[in-house]
Order: structure tokens, then C-alpha cells, then sequence
């Protein structure tokens, strides 16, 4: 049985991407209390919240790219920081119109966002451990978006608790990572004998 470990030079991308697995499970965690506890219950607070959330995907691809070698050499977290932004800009200008509006640019941007993931997943694979939840994360992603489109189209307004839902699963995947890398990293560890 051969558990697939990549070799001891790639573990500084190892440290750097399970300490950004963790970030993001820690900021999806919090996201998701204040979705269920406040956002549920003051629509103000629920609109800031959904602004925050593709802002905060944007600033951490940002982050991931800067501290992975760049955005040229990680072109899928480059785009999915546009398409972010992006989704951003659509919910700030959604938001008062309708929960319906805002779940179908949710929705599109699951789908594009999933699909940057699932490919930066399958790209890192080569040099990283723990990128198979990745690329499940993705895929899930691009259904759920396909699901919120759809549910944008009921006449029952969605709320924030749907997106939640998503953001939950979100952070048990970058969890499972984060988990993952972290046993990677300490059987790889040297051992030292002084």
C-alpha cells in the first residue's frame, strides 16, 4: 500500500498551504456562526456578510498566489481573484433588489469558482499532498451553483442560511486539507537524534 508522499522538497509549499487550509476554514467557521446567528435575523448584517464572503475569497486567492510563486505561475487563483471581485461588485448592486438576485450570482459564481478550484487542485496535485478534498471542493462547488441557480427561480425567497450551508461544507474541505498536510508534514518530518 503505498500512501503517495511527495518528496522532502516540496514541503516548504507544504507549511505555507496547510496554515492557508486552516485560515480558510477558521474564516469559513465564523462566517457560516454569523450567517445563522445575526445574519438571519437583521437583514443589514446579512447583506454585509454576503459582500464579505466573495471579497474574502478574492483577498485569500490574492494571498495564496502571492505566497505560491506568483500569479503567473498560479493563473487559476490570478482568475478566480477577478471573478470574485467580480462577484463582489454584483451582490453590493443585487442586494436590494432581491435574495433571488443575489442567490443567482451566487449561484454563477459557485460555478466559475468551483471550476478555478477543481483546476488549481488538479494543477498543484504534481508537487502537493491532500489536493484530492480540493478538487472534490471544487466540483461539489460548481453543483451547488447549479442549485442556486435553480433555486433563484422559486417563487420562495432563498436567504442567507442557503449560502451557509455551502460556506459549511467550504470549510470541511479546506479542514480535511488542512488535517491532511498536517500528517503529511510530521510523517516527512526528520528525526532528530541530539
Amino acid at each position: 500500500m503505498s500512501l503517495n508522499i511527495k518528496p522532502m522538497q516540496n514541503m516548504p509549499s507544504h507549511y505555507w498551504l496547510k496554515k492557508y487550509y486552516y485560515l480558510r476554514t477558521g474564516f469559513s467557521l465564523m462566517w457560516v456562526a454569523a450567517a445563522f446567528t445575526v445574519g438571519q435575523h437583521s437583514f443589514g448584517l446579512a447583506a454585509i456578510l454576503l459582500v464579505i464572503y466573495p471579497a474574502w475569497d478574492a483577498l485569500a486567492n490574492y494571498i495564496d498566489s502571492t505566497k505560491s510563486g506568483g500569479f503567473g505561475k498560479n493563473r487559476m487563483q490570478t482568475i478566480n481573484i477577478i471573478v470574485s471581485i467580480i462577484t463582489t461588485l454584483a451582490v453590493i448592486l443585487t442586494i436590494t433588489k432581491s435574495m433571488n438576485a443575489v442567490i443567482a450570482v451566487f449561484g454563477g459564481w459557485a460555478i466559475l469558482s468551483g471550476l478555478l478550484q477543481l483546476g488549481a487542485a488538479i494543477q498543484r496535485w504534481k508537487n502537493n499532498n491532500a489536493q484530492w478534498s480540493m478538487a472534490l471542493s471544487g466540483a461539489q462547488s460548481a453543483l451547488a451553483g447549479t442549485f442556486f441557480i435553480f433555486q433563484a427561480q422559486m417563487p420562495v425567497p432563498p436567504s442567507i442560511i442557503n449560502i451557509a450551508g455551502y460556506a459549511a461544507f467550504g470549510a470541511f474541505y479546506f479542514l480535511v486539507s488542512a488535517v491532511s498536510l498536517t500528517a503529511i508534514i510530521r510523517k516527512n518530518k526528520p528525526v532528530s537524534f541530539s
